[in-house]
């Protein structure tokens, strides 16, 4: 089954008061739509998160992603920062899959990451609390929240790293 018939299948059951939850042929399909993706990307202002990204990305034995090299900060002025990276990625340029990592909403809020797919649905994503909280650099953050989005959805490293 595909991903667009999956996800028909799941509106369905819930239109009809059947869905009881996700199911591992869910899950297989989110990930076999991650692994076969060709052209990801990370938009962003700087390379800083795309080399973070990538090393997650190489561990478990997915594509890189390419930086998509532009301005989001005007993403910082709407509600929820990381997912509006997300989509204007979708307006400007044809790809897979999208990764995208920015303030969760307001200003103290913490982080996410989010994995989209090219109809801009979202297949995965993982929070961080505020830098002021955790403490820890912005690469090792997004390396952790990567992991957490691709672990969540069943997925498992193929090359250890340091």
């Amino acid at each position: 089954m595909s991903l667009e018939k999956t996800t028909k299948n799941a509106y369905h059951e819930s239109v009809t008061g059947i869905r009881k939850g996700d199911t591992p042929t869910e899950l297989e399909e989110i990930r076999q739509y991650i692994c076969t993706s060709k052209k990801i990307v990370v938009p962003n202002r700087t390379g800083e998160k795309i080399t973070a990204i990538n090393r997650v990305l190489c561990e478990f034995g997915l594509a890189r992603a390419k930086h998509l090299h532009i301005d989001t900060d005007s993403c910082d002025v709407s509600r929820m920062p990381a997912l509006t990276k997300a989509r204007m990625a979708l307006d400007v340029t044809d790809c897979d899959l999208v990764i995208a990592r920015g303030r969760l909403g307001i200003p103290g809020s913490g982080s996410m990451l989010v994995i989209m797919d090219a109809k801009g649905r979202i297949l995965s994503a993982a929070l961080s609390p505020s830098h002021v909280v955790h403490g820890k650099p912005v690469t090792e953050s997004v390396r952790n929240e990567m992991r957490t989005a691709l672990e969540r959805i069943g997925m498992e490293p193929q090359v250890k790293t340091p």
